[in-house]
């Protein structure tokens, strides 16, 4: 019944997946089909008349020698070597190829010949049942491949990342400044969902004919939504991998500059346009993080949702989408966390210098004029990071700098209590008062990044550096010969004969330091830092009251220290949620 077994020659390498090897098993799966189609009911149909005498004279046996039970067996048999046999060539066909009609085609046929099958009077039932369950396991083998595709294909394209940032109409107006990537990673997914959906949708149609069918469906719904939320959070591990690596090739960088003996360079020469600082990258990975998670996981899933879930299930939904969104926050948080590692080693050197080689000797600093040229360049590091930011992950600016921002204020209170034997060995007054000027001038530009966490590094800071001047003022008291004035407008409360200066008047003289010319260099360097602020406070009483209050509450401000929190990303999907 069946044509020549010749189309598929057992000595043709099953994974040979060549294009032409899989057009000549998709013509066979045709043909196999069209024979049992052809002659199948036609055959059953000429049965039944027989056995129900229309074609048979009275007491003429030779007609009515074979049962109906007898002619389904051979319907059956003959079934079950096409099921063999187009199941066995359905699983040669290659998974490169995986795009090309062939598997939807061979799907399309066996759909067709059930429906003939299915006809009044065409075939048994038992031979229906048969055709209808080797179109379902050829079908759920189909969306097999198709999930293993998807996701094999997302590791792919994750490794040609070219660094080159698309239009806002390509990432549809959305902030983030994002990369081919994600766009690319939407093609794949849309491509093969929309393939899965079509199958859904013919398997969902027989699901309503028979409990056991329903049951099958539900399982195949759920492989198909956690095959879903694994491609994302797959995709959402490439980018972190990749945000790692960067992470890790800066440390090095910054490590040493050579590597055997030579400079090193890139094995390419990068596209036109294309982002080739490594810290920019890191922000560019950050984006296409923050676009999947806010954007493109939310798109997907309303729109392939209907697949798996039923009308019921909104909370299995939301739940979904919550657990993509942790994932990915989850990832999005370690990538941040190289950026913010490689910005804050700038940051400490910055630091470093302001508070350590600027020139300054501490015991013995000049009258206060106003905030020094290195207290500038300390926030110039932050402005640059608020220009990167700005053009490359615009919506985790405030986040970054909240996280620079008390990493400096932690830094400052660790660099000052690692030298206040050494290099701050002596804080006299008029130290005292710059280096308090020049905090509140840090808080008053930086205010809007200002948590209860960054005070109170800020208010211990105070508050050693406080405890520093006062031991300093102690011990030039007991040397008469190295007393000297505080600072200018201070006669008044410095005792020549003792040399020595209390807390509170030390408070005292940084607070009228602060009064006399916090304002004006606020407004002096305001083209400096105004990226931190729309306008600047130029009324110095509302100042003088804030800085009252803050003067006094670091007295007793304990010290504390700072350690960056490490996300890790959700698990993947493996379980059922319903049911």
């Amino acid at each position: 019944m069946f044509p020549n077994d010749s189309l598929i020659s057992n000595s043709q390498p099953r994974d040979s997946g060549s294009e032409e090897l899989d057009a000549l098993r998709g013509r066979y799966i045709r043909r196999l089909t069209a024979v049992i189609v052809h002659h199948i009911p036609a055959f059953w149909k000429v049965a039944l008349s027989v056995s129900s005498g229309k074609f048979a004279k009275v007491g003429d046996e030779k007609y009515s020698s074979h049962s109906l039970d007898e002619v389904s067996g051979m319907i059956q048999n003959t079934i079950s070597a096409y099921e063999s046999k187009v199941h066995n060539t359905f699983l040669d066909l290659g998974e490169s190829n995986i795009l090309r009609p062939y598997m939807s085609d061979a799907i399309t046929d066996i759909s067709k010949a059930c429906e003939a099958f299915e006809a009044k009077e065409a075939a048994p039932t038992v031979a229906v049942a048969a055709l209808r369950t080797l179109q379902y396991e050829i079908t759920k083998t189909y969306i097999q491949r198709l999930s293993l595709w998807m996701r094999s294909s997302t590791e792919e394209i994750s490794k040609n990342e070219l660094w080159v940032p698309v239009s806002v109409l390509e990432r549809n107006k959305s902030s983030y400044t994002i990369s081919h990537l994600p766009l690319a990673f939407r093609s794949v997914m849309v491509t093969a969902m929309d393939q899965i959906d079509m199958m859904m949708q013919s398997l969902g149609s027989e699901a309503t004919k028979s409990e056991d069918a329903f049951v099958l469906f539900q399982e195949t719904q759920e492989s198909v939504r956690v095959s879903f939320l694994n491609c994302l959070l797959d995709f959402a591990g490439h980018l972190e991998q990749i945000g790692s690596e960067l992470g890790q090739n800066i440390s090095n960088k910054e490590n040493s500059s050579y590597q055997n003996g030579y400079p090193e360079e890139n094995s390419f020469e990068p596209l036109p346009g294309s982002i080739t600082n490594p810290h920019q990258q890191l922000l560019m990975v950050l984006s296409n993080l923050g676009f999947c998670k806010d954007d493109l996981s939310r798109e997907m899933h309303h729109k392939y949702k209907h697949i798996w879930m039923q009308p019921r299930g909104k909370d299995e939904a939301d739940n979904d989408v919550d657990d993509l969104v942790r994932s990915f926050s989850g990832l999005e948080e370690k990538v941040l966390a190289q950026y913010t590692m490689a910005k804050a080693n700038h940051i400490r050197t910055a630091a470093v210098n302001y508070l350590l080689d600027a020139g300054v000797q501490w015991g013995g600093v000049p009258a206060v004029k106003g905030v020094r040229d290195a207290s500038v360049e300390l926030l110039h590091t932050l402005v640059a990071v608020h220009a990167e930011v700005s053009s490359g992950c615009k919506p985790l600016l405030d986040k970054i700098l909240g996280i620079l921002v008390e990493g400096l204020m932690d830094t400052l209170l660790s660099l000052f209590h690692e030298h206040k034997d050494t290099d701050i060995r002596i804080l006299d007054a008029n130290g005292f008062c710059q280096l308090m000027l020049e905090l509140e001038y840090f808080e008053t530009i930086l205010n809007q990044y200002f948590t209860p966490e960054v005070s109170e590094s800020l208010r211990s800071l105070q508050g050693a550096i406080l405890e520093k001047a006062t031991e300093s003022s102690s011990e030039a008291g007991d040397t008469p010969k190295h007393r000297r004035r505080a600072t200018r407008g201070s006669d008044d409360l410095m005792d020549d004969k003792q040399g020595t200066v209390s807390p509170d008047e030390l408070i005292a003289l940084a607070q009228q330091c602060s009064n006399e010319l916090l304002q004006s260099e606020l407004k002096r360097t305001q083209i400096n830092t105004a990226c931190f602020v729309d306008s600047l406070p130029l009324d110095p009483g509302p100042t003088a009251v804030k800085a009252v209050a803050g003067y006094g509450s670091f007295r007793d401000s304990p010290g504390r220290s700072f350690g960056a929190k490490q996300a890790t990303g959700s698990p993947s999907f493996s379980r059922p949620k319903r049911r």
